[in-house]
């Protein structure tokens, strides 16, 4: 699977300078509103240090990392939904990412205007994306309600589906976001994409003084709690994106920091979603793959292909630290660190899977 993340956010947040830095794209980054007229996407690899040091071990021909794509859409406005700016067209840019990254600014400076010329505020910010999110989840049950209540006079499926619907526009129109919900039933959802259900995660841009401010990141982090969220400076991110990476590390340490907004970045949607990544090696190549944590070997085995999973017969494993301290995989296997699991095995992060299968 590849993970998809949608970047939300109001104008002159640093938005699209986040986005730039982060997929090394060079887009339009301009200090005035709606610069971002159409969506944005980038394609970027996970950094996993891991993959190097098995292409020495294996003597690989090339590495393919795990992707995560961007998609980065113009700013929203308070009134969004009602037409006022853009509107909220863009909104359907980012149905089908499997978590939003809300970017929210977080310093003072006159040099950037504001989109409404008003304070500084994360607070009112958050109040006014999260609204504009519910309504565009209001008007899509209330596009699609109708047609189920029809076909739910004859069908009790679809009573049920409608029922569930209902009961959903119910607390959207008190103002609560689908995803503060203890839980969802996907099934019922039918496929409406619903923006609110997704994760949210928080980007706070920050000046470099903020980097390191402890106490206005609680601070920050009490506004959203218990979403996750990362304190990045999108100026600074701008800065590394053209540097080696010990130029880049060195220039983050001078800050305080120990890793780039796009390590964070991925770490939290890593554990907002529930995601980990398991290793495949062999002189033709070095991948990672992404799956969800709690996957048994078969489910692993589905990602490279579904006729893996179906013809599922074993998996020989060995973990990653156990097979770098034996060296290459046969020493592994004299050291009695290569094992065989079957079909119930849970997957770990740390495994270097060889699959097993009948097509």
């Amino acid at each position: 699977m590849s993970l998809s993340i949608g970047i939300v956010g109001l104008p002159n947040v640093g938005k699209s300078t986040l986005f730039n830095a982060l997929t090394r794209a060079d887009i339009l980054a301009a200090n005035y509103p709606f610069a971002t007229i159409e969506p944005n996407t980038g394609i970027v690899p996970v950094p996993d240090t891991r993959l190097e040091k098995l292409q020495e071990i294996y003597k690989s021909e090339k590495i393919i990392p795990a992707t995560v794509t961007f998609v980065d859409i113009a700013g929203l406005v308070a009134g969004a939904s009602k037409g006022e700016g853009l509107g909220n067209k863009f909104l359907d840019n980012i149905r089908k990412t499997d978590a939003i990254v809300h970017v929210v600014r977080a310093f003072e400076n006159d040099d950037i205007l504001r989109h409404d010329e008003a304070p500084v505020d994360p607070n009112v910010d958050i109040d006014i994306i999260n609204t504009e999110l519910i309504l565009a989840d209001i008007q899509t049950i209330e596009k699609h309600l109708p047609k189920i209540q029809k076909e739910a006079k004859a069908n009790p499926t679809k009573r049920e589906v409608a029922t569930y619907l209902e009961s959903l526009l119910r607390h959207l129109n008190e103002g609560i976001p689908l995803s503060a919900l203890p839980s969802l039933d996907k099934e019922k959802l039918n496929d409406l994409q619903l923006l609110t259900a997704k994760p949210v995660i928080y980007a706070f841009n920050v000046d470099e003084s903020g980097l390191t401010d402890t106490a206005e990141q609680q601070r920050l982090a009490q506004l959203v709690a218990p979403a996750e969220c990362l304190f990045v400076c999108a100026k600074l991110e701008e800065e590394i994106k053209d540097l080696t990476t010990v130029e880049a590390q060195e220039l983050l340490e001078s800050y305080g920091v120990q890793e780039t907004g796009l390590q964070q970045l991925i770490h939290s949607a890593y554990a907002t979603l529930g995601l980990q990544s398991y290793l495949t090696a062999g002189p033709k190549e070095v991948r990672a793959w992404t799956i969800h944590k709690g996957d048994t070997a078969p489910q692993a085995a589905g990602v490279i292909h579904t006729d893996f999973e179906r013809g599922f017969i074993a998996a020989q494993i060995v973990d990653y630290d156990d097979l770098v301290t034996a060296g290459s995989e046969s020493a592994a296997k004299s050291a009695g660190k290569v094992r065989t699991e079957g079909k119930t095995y849970i997957m770990e992060p740390g495994d270097v899977v060889e699959f097993r299968f009948n097509v």
